[in-house]
């Protein structure tokens, strides 16, 4: 009994390393771009008149992050001007990204919706944008922060990067919708443009605080890529500007793929890809009609931020640390097998709000319980592909499994306002067909349960 409190303690103990708070910083810096182009936005166009179906079709701006990994090689080798050499290149691809976020929230600010809808989504579109190419620098520092044989670590950095996560958007989020409610209480009739000028100085603050995050200097991830540029040129039996170029394309595009199908073999590499596609699917649905079903029951934007973003929040820290230990001890599939008995749970009680009508409490419980399952399926979806990784291709292969789960989530979710329009409003039928979706993923993953080696080892 006392060996396995004991191990319980060292496992807790892990979260005290230093590059554990940098990981954190570094997930509030991913995470907070989705305050802007998810709830915010959303309950922005809700209150300008504009419909579900509208709202939910606008979220195709997410697809952008599917398919990130198209270039992230690029994010890989290119260096940018002045800020590679001052703050090193993965720090400088984050700043430039954070600049253009800056720019467009601006831009946001002296736009009307109902007039120029057009222009507002192209904005969007670049945040999100930016977004998704900061993400494949923040995931490949995230993981170059710890080593690549320490396999519990990188579980808790993992968690940390999910509490991170959820720190910007649930706490952004909270900024957000109070800075909203407080100037659409003064009488300022355009009150999200103003509150996205202040949501403007937190991306000033949060690249302040990035210059504390250590950037290992890593040469051999270069190097790798050389030689295999040099191994493709070879077997191209020439050395020109065509082989040369033709060798990046394959060494930087295919090579990460063709390492992961190598590694896998082909069965389980398609069983691997079919679950990150699907695993979070229903509770993409979910997520994205959220607050639209919040707003609708007759909530108002504090009680939402209070329940769903502050509650949440804290909630969502402490289930992810206790996801990131459960992650070490039983292995990231066990804990997904078990994140996704919760989903389904979960998505039953937000039917069940529907059904009863408007009750604070019932509300609190669903959101607490989407919140523990939120913690629980992110840390071990995120453990789960950061150990499948190739360090040779950090940024690559993480952004393609990363993207191909992304593009579940966002292209099929983007027909959530759609599919609540046709069952004609009916929430509680729409929360049960989320709770079956949860089904299909759990079938990859029973398939490839004893063939993954990902565990607490």
């Amino acid at each position: 009994m006392s060996e396995t409190k004991q191990s319980w303690v060292d496992s807790l103990l892990v979260y005290k390393d230093i590059r554990m708070l940098r990981i954190l910083l570094l997930g509030a810096i991913s995470g907070f771009p989705w305050v802007l182009i998810a709830s915010s936005l959303s309950l922005w166009l809700k209150e300008e008149g504009l419909s579900r179906s509208t709202i939910g079709w606008a979220g195709l701006i997410f697809g952008v992050y599917a398919f990130n990994y198209l270039w992230a090689p690029i994010i890989d080798r290119i260096q940018i001007p002045l800020l590679t050499k001052k703050l090193g290149h993965r720090r400088g691809w984050i700043v430039l990204m954070q600049l253009i976020i800056l720019l467009s929230l601006i831009v946001w600010s002296f736009i009307n919706p109902t007039q120029n809808l057009a222009l507002l989504i192209s904005v969007g579109l670049i945040i999100a944008i930016a977004s998704a190419t900061q993400d494949i620098t923040v995931d490949a520092l995230r993981i170059e922060q710890i080593d690549a044989n320490e396999g519990k670590s990188m579980a808790a950095g993992a968690a940390m990067a999910v509490v991170g996560w959820w720190t910007g958007y649930k706490l952004g989020g909270v900024v957000a919708l109070f800075t909203a409610e407080f100037f659409q209480n003064m009488g300022v009739a355009d009150y999200w443009q103003a509150t996205f000028l202040v949501l403007g100085v937190l991306i000033i603050f949060m690249n302040i605080c990035l210059m504390f995050v250590h950037e290992p200097i890593d040469n051999n991830r270069q190097n790798n890529q050389k030689e295999t540029d040099q191994m493709i040129i070879n077997k191209l039996g020439s050395n020109n500007v065509l082989t040369n170029f033709i060798a990046y394309i394959s060494g930087t595009i295919g090579g990460p793929i063709i390492s992961f199908f190598k590694k896998n073999g082909f069965a389980i590499a398609v069983g691997i890809l079919g679950f990150v596609f699907l695993f979070k699917i229903g509770e993409a649905f979910l997520g994205r009609m959220s607050i639209v079903f919040y707003k609708e029951i007759g909530f108002s934007k504090g009680q939402i931020a209070i329940y769903s973003k502050g509650l949440g929040w804290i909630t969502t820290v402490v289930f992810t640390l206790i996801g990131g230990i459960m992650a070490m001890r039983a292995g990231t599939v066990k804990t997904m097998f078990f994140a996704g008995g919760l989903m389904a749970v979960t998505n039953l009680l937000f039917a069940l709000l529907a059904w009863t009508g408007k009750s604070e409490l019932l509300f609190a419980i669903a959101v607490i319980a989407d919140d523990i399952t939120a913690a629980f399926a992110t840390v071990a979806f995120v453990a789960f592909i950061s150990l499948l990784v190739d360090r040779t291709y950090t940024a690559t292969q993480y952004a393609l499994l990363a993207s191909i789960g992304t593009a579940g989530r966002t292209t099929l979710a983007s027909s959530s306002g759609a599919l609540v329009d046709w069952l004609n409003g009916d929430w509680g039928t729409f929360f049960i067909i989320t709770t079956v979706m949860v089904i299909p993923s759990l079938i990859c993953l029973w398939f490839i349960r004893n063939k993954v080696k990902v565990g607490a080892k």
